[in-house]
């Protein structure tokens, strides 16, 4: 093997989550009101879904850009949203685009599923870790000690390195 996989552990997370997301969905559109967060606010929750949605989104393909650019060239990938945590692509799913979605929905049930791609990441995740330890020997360890796993702490890194 001397190329990266570069779908990760992605496929494994969503033949579970990706059930589960239209199963909230399928639950919350056919429960009326049991599952939303307002009924009084429902624009206000729609319209900051939106935006953040945008900002989800381009976080996501702005990250996936970088990642298939490193997977090209077999380079670690540690500046950029990188820096802010080892697993950007999945963290933007799972903390920016799904949340989103629910607001957007107004349903709370929706914002289930990010706990549930959170767990799973964590218990598919140690294969994705073999394999960039193998590529990138101590260069990766090294990341993985400074930079947060998934939840992106902006001065984490900053600070260890002053």
């Amino acid at each position: 093997m001397n190329k990266l996989n570069a779908l990760g552990i992605g496929p494994k997370i969503a033949i579970i989550l990706l059930p589960w997301i239209a199963g909230s969905i399928i639950m919350s559109k056919t429960a009326d009101n049991f599952f939303k967060y307002s009924v009084k606010y429902t624009a206000i929750l729609h319209l900051a879904g939106i935006i953040l949605m945008v900002i989800g989104l381009v976080f996501y393909f702005a990250t996936a850009r970088m990642l298939l650019k490193g997977l090209k060239e077999t380079r670690l990938m540690i500046t950029g949203p990188y820096r802010l945590c080892q697993h950007p692509l999945y963290a933007s799913l799972v903390l920016i685009v799904i949340p989103a979605l629910s607001l957007i929905l107004n349903s709370w049930l929706v914002l289930t599923s990010s706990i549930v791609g959170i767990l799973l990441m964590k218990l598919f995740i140690k294969s994705e870790y073999r394999e960039l330890e193998k590529f990138f020997g101590e260069d990766y360890l090294k990341y993985k000690r400074e930079t947060p796993e998934f939840f992106p702490v902006p001065f984490k890194k900053s600070q260890k390195r002053s």
